[in-house]
């Protein structure tokens, strides 16, 4: 049960669509679930969604092809969208085997699988994970194509976190006409995700170009020079353009996290 299926619970109650006393029987075998599963080598967060408004997303880096498949099954089984990012191709074959519906996306690199009504013990509601309004745009821009990986990352994670997502690629300030092109679609947006390596500056011009808030991603492409990412994010942190916040480097998902949580946190 997520702080949206809560909500459209207690206006069905509001509304006599659902007697008080069946919401209640609701409620407490919500609660009386234990907030997390001990599977030995991890430990499933299920009230994440409750305290956050999104369930535990899964860090595929550094597990096993079986921990991400045992996980997987565990939070599909609460009724949960499924969203494993840096994940392998065997773990994406793994998981698209294990768990009807997911599906593995290789540019991104993530594992993606919505909640659905019919999953069984917790299946969210109408206007819960499976039926929340999309928010947005966002609008992922991609400084080159070198630095598609980070951005298809923010860009999926943000659409399995509920926005609507436009993608702007290969539009770094070498050639900064390919972005003035698209001032319109900058305009437009209510946030933006900018992805870039390097010298890392295309967050500065499109920060000095909106007023929306504007999400940096420092990523790890560049000669020796750029430090695997460290010039680009310290380029970013220095920026003299205001309403920037700067993510770790190659750090897709936290854009996508942070993007949620300005157009979906106050819901």
């Amino acid at each position: 049960m997520t702080d949206a299926t809560i909500r459209d619970l207690l206006a069905a109650v509001a509304r006599g669509d659902t007697p008080a006393e069946a919401a209640a029987a609701r409620l407490v075998a919500a609660f009386r679930a234990a907030p997390y599963e001990d599977l030995g080598f991890a430990r499933v967060d299920h009230h994440r969604a409750v305290r956050q408004g999104q369930p535990e997303v899964v860090f595929g880096l550094g597990k096993s092809t079986s921990q991400v498949v045992e996980i997987a099954r565990r939070i599909v089984g609460r009724g949960h969208a499924l969203l494993v990012t840096r994940a392998t191709p065997e773990m994406g074959s793994a998981v698209a085997t294990a768990i009807p519906g997911a599906g593995y996306e290789p540019v991104s690199r993530t594992i993606v699988r919505a909640a659905t009504p019919d999953d069984g013990l917790a299946a969210p509601k109408p206007g819960g994970e499976a039926g929340r309004a999309k928010a947005g745009p966002v609008l992922v821009c991609c400084a080159g194509t070198s630095d598609l990986p980070v951005a298809e990352e923010a860009a999926v994670c943000a659409e399995a976190l509920g926005l609507t997502v436009e993608r702007l690629h290969d539009v770094g300030v070498a050639g900064i006409h390919r972005l003035l092109d698209q001032r319109n679609r900058l305009e437009a947006a209510r946030v933006l995700i900018v992805v870039a390596g390097m010298e890392g500056a295309l967050p500065s011009v499109v920060g000095g170009l909106t007023a929306a808030p504007v999400i940096a991603v420092p990523t790890s492409i560049g000669y020796g020079a750029s430090f695997e990412g460290l010039a680009a994010l310290l380029a970013m942190l220095n920026s003299c353009a205001s309403g920037i916040a700067v993510m770790n480097i190659d750090n897709g998902f936290g854009a996508a996290a942070l993007a949620a949580r300005i157009l979906l946190g106050s819901r």
